[in-house]
């Protein structure tokens, strides 16, 4: 063998190496923007859930979900009151109306 096949034959293997490493450092490339990616994804969620972190702290300085829980029975409480309030008011108007109504008639 010549030293000029041998450097022929050396060269052809460093090249293919270098082919090998230059395929092996795009594929860990693109890993790598994946997992860019994938951080990116998780700094949004976690951005979202910080927000609804600090949401939460906001709504339970004003009140307990127990505080929110009783407020609403109370507003349908009222509710209910006002109801029967405006129905028995009606109906106390209609019995005064007769009674006058009668009292003319008589």
């Amino acid at each position: 063998m010549s030293e000029g096949e041998s450097w022929d034959q050396y060269s052809r293997l460093v090249l293919q190496q270098l082919e090998t490493l230059s395929s092996g450092i795009e594929g860990l490339r693109s890993e790598l923007q994946d997992v860019k990616n994938q951080l990116t994804e998780l700094k949004a969620k976690e951005d979202r859930v910080q927000d609804l972190k600090d949401w939460k702290e906001k709504i339970d300085e004003v009140a307990s979900p127990s505080q929110l829980q009783m407020a609403l029975q109370e507003i349908e409480d009222l509710k209910t009151f006002k109801t029967k309030a405006v129905t028995i008011f009606a109906g106390v108007q209609c019995l005064m109306a007769a009674i006058v109504a009668l009292s003319q008639i008589m």
